[in-house]
């Protein structure tokens, strides 16, 4: 019987090859994971980025505090408008005439309260003249009644000097009544002062105002956007006519997960990256605060989690992110341009709230441009009153 024969299974080359390729990759994605690690501890864990960010501003609406006719528009859309230019012009004839009356109304005012302190002097001549008559009243009977025992003067002349001397008593209380009455207008004031001339002084002043805001300017330097105003147009008070962007004082709110803002701090720089403009330009910031709560909490139709199936969302924090203003002004942004924000949240000291920045001592905000008015109105108002006599 045969003995069976034995075989030997020799290795295929391309299992070798197959082995050292598998080792090689391996040892690659080993050296790749190794040095993902190395950067993320190092340098990517320092940072937050998020393509969730667009630029924002201030749109300043200019609405007419006055109804009117809109008779002619000084500016346009896209077009540059600096502080306190004309913008919009109103009909003003209706409030030059209720000017024009007002001024009336209060020269007269003035013309007659100056009548009044004029009738002091006369009144307490009055008074000076009624206490000698009622003196000499008193003479001419303390004489006859010295001279009735010896029958000089009878009797009637008696009771007609005493009837005289009460008729002056009478006369001189009257006077007396009369000054005072007129002296409570006056007591206490001046000419300028008093409460009729304020009081049509206030309506001068009302008048003015309306005429001097038939001109609406421009509240701030900015750029015209949206205008619908148009001429011949009746508008009404508070009518939105066209808004005024200042493209110098813009701001990025980028929304940021909430896994990501825990180390967010308030003044950790910030490099942002316009689409407008492309990864090559860089915008450098800083974190001027975070908002006090998520945008869906903050939305027209906020989400009611508590009714009906509920569904975990990830939600958004915005964070508001300062630029820098020369940065700006060399590659000028719009309100609405998608961004991409990236956070150095490696120095976290500081805090994410703003009740420890010192208190506001100044508004935000503010405009001057119609301060003029009031200035213009007082100094008509002044000019009125000396040109009627009322310096004292």
């Amino acid at each position: 019987m045969n003995a069976p024969s034995q075989t030997t299974e020799t290795p295929s080359p391309s299992n070798g090859r197959r082995r050292r390729l598998l080792v090689i990759v391996t040892i690659a994605v080993a050296i790749a994971l190794i040095a993902y690690g190395i950067w993320w501890a190092t340098f990517a864990r320092h940072y937050e980025s998020t393509d969730d960010a667009y630029v924002a501003g201030n749109v300043v609406q200019v609405t007419p505090q006055v109804g009117g006719t809109v008779l002619s528009i000084h500016a346009d859309d896209t077009e540059l408008v600096a502080a306190g230019k004309p913008l919009i012009e109103l009909d003003q004839s209706d409030a030059r005439v209720a000017l024009e009356q007002a001024q009336a109304q209060l020269g007269q005012a003035v013309r007659e309260v100056r009548t009044l302190f004029s009738n002091n002097g006369a009144l307490n001549a009055n008074v000076t003249l009624r206490t000698a008559e009622m003196q000499r009243a008193r003479s001419d009977l303390a004489r006859r009644q010295e001279l009735i025992g010896t029958g000089a003067v009878s009797a009637e002349d008696v009771a007609h000097a005493r009837s005289a001397l009460q008729s002056a008593e009478s006369a001189l209380l009257a006077a007396r009544e009369q000054l005072a009455s007129n002296r409570v207008l006056t007591d206490r004031t001046s000419v300028a002062e008093h409460p009729n001339v304020r009081r049509a002084a206030g309506q001068v002043q009302a008048a003015y105002l309306a005429l001097s805001r038939s001109v609406l300017p421009a509240p701030i330097t900015g750029y015209v956007a949206r205008r619908s105003v148009q001429v011949g147009q009746r508008v009404a008070p508070g009518t939105p006519l066209l808004s005024i962007v200042p493209l110098d004082a813009l701001w990025v709110d980028a929304n940021f997960k909430e896994v990501q803002v825990a180390h967010m701090r308030i003044g950790q720089p910030v490099a942002l990256h316009s689409d407008l403009y492309g990864s090559d330009v860089v915008y450098h910031g800083k974190v001027a605060g975070l908002s006090a709560g998520t945008g869906a909490a903050f939305a027209l139709l906020p989400p009611q989690n508590a009714s009906g199936n509920w569904i975990k969302i990830v939600q958004r924090i915005p964070v508001r992110i300062e630029l820098d203003p020369k940065e700006l002004a060399q590659r000028p942004l719009r309100i609405g341009l998608s961004m991409r924000a990236k956070v150095d949240i490696e120095r976290a000291e500081g805090t994410s709230l703003t009740a420890g920045a010192p208190a506001r001592t100044a508004p935000a905000y503010k405009t001057t441009v119609f301060d003029a008015a009031g200035k213009e109105a007082d100094a008509l108002i002044t000019r009125i009153i000396a040109e009627n006599g009322g310096k004292n």
